[in-house]
């Protein structure tokens, strides 16, 4: 992927909190074609981390109910699940991104042209075991995926066995508060004990979908680790920098695998 030109150069959102932005704005084909199209090296590497994390602290293990917060235009967090999992449920808030997961999910097979782009991403998945052995992921994705429009803010608590949240809690808003309330969020609505992946873009100054720009928050390693806090141990965090950049506007992808610690109680965050 070549490095972008200064047409991609983010400009400030002019709106700063999660409920002041349009989301039913957002164009998940433009976003895919942007990010997934070609897979990106730092992608390739967090891929690997991921499936080599799940195959060891879920090895064995089926029939799982697995949760992807914050989907959009992006499926393979939901890939890296599927050996695990009979249920899969995809959130988005956004109801194009919503629209889009639920056709990808329904209709995707071997030889649909959509699918391209995420065999490049299987192709990762499948040099361990674990994946090779699902023989048409594709047709398991259809079977157990459940594509459900929801708030980040309102999951419900304690309920999947494994969870995924990629490049969403910096990434929805402006406030620090809302940031550190999307991770306290997802990690309580994991079961004790559930491993989870999730990543941010670290030092990001904001995004752009289309014409569309959307404000993030600035995070580095030690804002993720705090924001985690006492809610989760942490087995693993990947830093990568940016020789290859996506876009302008962020310094790093930050990777962390852990699980919920037992006992947690959830807890709020104030701007």
């Amino acid at each position: 992927m070549s490095a972008p030109d200064e047409g991609d150069r983010i400009r400030p959102a002019r709106r700063r909190f999660n409920a002041e932005l349009e989301w039913d704005a957002l164009d998940p084909d433009d976003y895919c074609r942007r990010n997934y199209e070609i897979i990106h090296e730092n992608d390739a590497a967090f891929l690997a981390r991921l499936r080599d994390f799940f195959s060891w602290k879920l090895a064995g293990r089926t029939g799982l109910h697995g949760v992807d917060v914050g989907a959009g235009g992006n499926l393979y967090p939901a890939l890296s699940m599927l050996p695990f999992c009979d249920e899969i449920t995809l959130i988005d808030y956004s109801r194009p991104n919503v629209r889009w997961l639920q056709e990808r999910t329904t209709h995707y097979s071997e030889g649909t042209v959509d699918m391209a782009p995420w065999r490049q991403f299987w192709n990762v998945l499948i040099e361990d075991p674990a994946y090779a052995a699902v023989p048409d992921p594709w047709g398991a994705l259809r079977k157990c995926a459940r594509v459900r429009r929801q708030s980040v803010f309102g999951l419900a608590r304690g309920r999947w066995d494994v969870g995924t949240m990629f490049f969403v809690a910096e990434s929805i808003s402006a406030s620090t508060g809302e940031f550190r309330s999307a991770v306290s969020g997802f990690i309580d609505a994991l079961k004790p004990g559930a491993p989870f992946v999730a990543s941010f873009m670290e030092k990001s100054e904001g995004w752009r979908v289309g014409n569309r720009a959307f404000p993030a928050v600035s995070v580095c390693d030690s804002d993720v680790l705090d924001s985690l806090g006492q809610e989760a141990e942490v087995h693993e965090l990947l830093r990568l920098g940016t020789g290859n950049p996506l876009r302008p506007g962020y310094t790093g992808m930050i990777l962390v695998c852990g699980t919920k610690n037992p006992g947690h109680e959830g807890m709020g965050y104030e701007d």
